[in-house]
């Protein structure tokens, strides 16, 4: 078989042209609804792929980025995705997004998820309402506390905000194995809505309990760093995706490795970030069509193991 592209893979599912990578189901793809999960604590559902924005929508003031941004943001929401996060420390980009968005239709089909990153109550407080002003919202999907960042002290505000109907949720992140006992004590202890943290094909260590403590407490999962800072495609490099792919429905690598971390039915939403249009469409289509069980995800990491 040959090794495509992620652009290559998605000219091939569009044009449907002969002699390229076409598979059956993929013809029928435009027609399917991206995959949901329900956020256990409320039992809204939230398709299966966001957007993350770190780095990605740093655009400040380049206009030229900022309209290739909102393609992004077009393609995805055509595609299905939903979820929008950012947060304070990703430089520009809390309000490049609130000044796109505001732009669109559609700017109230998205769900926006930001954090708060600082220390102290009141320096909490003020950031929250910056962050909301950036991102154009009255209302605040989710509000995160960024890499567990003087957690007891904005937990109390975010709980309070929630109780106000000012923010739809609250959760914790982190992007580090080391730090997934703290979270989930946190898990255990608060009860937060969503927690946000590091997981990949080549990264399981939230495999040996944060997913399962996660799912036994009743909180929404969001996964970050899903292709490992982008090591996963250095490693697939000039490979060629293995032919029993086409059964799971998987035209690329970046799906092959969004689809094995969705196939673990703790997760809600994955958020790869990208400043590509193309690529926001190859990532979407991951949260499209059928997902590996047990016996395939096995077959996913031994081959990625071998290569």
């Amino acid at each position: 078989m040959k090794n495509y592209s992620r652009r290559q893979a998605i000219k091939s599912i569009s044009s449907l042209t002969a002699g390229t990578l076409v598979w059956p189901q993929y013809a029928l793809e435009a027609k399917k609804e991206m995959g949901h999960r329900k956020i256990p604590s409320t039992g809204e559902l939230l398709p299966l792929v966001g957007l993350g924005t770190w780095q990605s929508f740093d655009a400040g003031n380049d206009q030229d980025l900022r309209k290739q941004l909102t393609k992004v943001l077009l393609e995805m929401y055509k595609k299905g995705g939903r979820l929008i996060d950012s947060s304070p420390m990703y430089g520009s980009s809390e309000k490049v997004v609130g000044d796109l968005t505001s732009k669109l239709r559609v700017q109230d089909s998205f769900f926006y998820a930001t954090k708060v990153w600082t220390s102290g109550k009141q320096a909490g407080v003020d950031q929250i309402a910056q962050s909301m002003q950036k991102m154009k919202r009255s209302k605040m999907d989710l509000i995160q506390i960024h890499n567990l960042v003087d957690w007891k002290t904005h937990l109390a505000t975010l709980k309070e905000m929630k109780a106000q109907g000012q923010i739809g949720y609250w959760g914790v992140t982190h992007y580090t194995d080391s730090s997934h006992a703290a979270l989930a004590k946190v898990i255990k202890d608060e009860r937060p809505d969503f927690v946000q943290f590091n997981y990949s094909i080549m990264g399981r260590h939230a495999e040996k309990f944060l997913l399962n403590t996660a799912k036994e407490q009743g909180t929404a999962v969001i996964i970050n760093r899903p292709f490992e800072g982008g090591s996963l495609f250095r490693k697939t490099k000039g490979k060629a995706l293995p032919p029993w792919c086409a059964e799971l429905e998987i035209a690329s690598w970046a799906q092959y490795f969004l689809k094995y971390i969705l196939s673990e039915e703790a997760v809600n939403c994955v958020i790869p970030g990208t400043s590509k249009p193309h690529h926001v469409v190859d990532n979407m289509m991951a949260g499209h069509g059928k997902l590996p069980n047990l016996s395939e995800r096995k077959k996913m990491l031994a081959y990625i193991k071998s290569i």
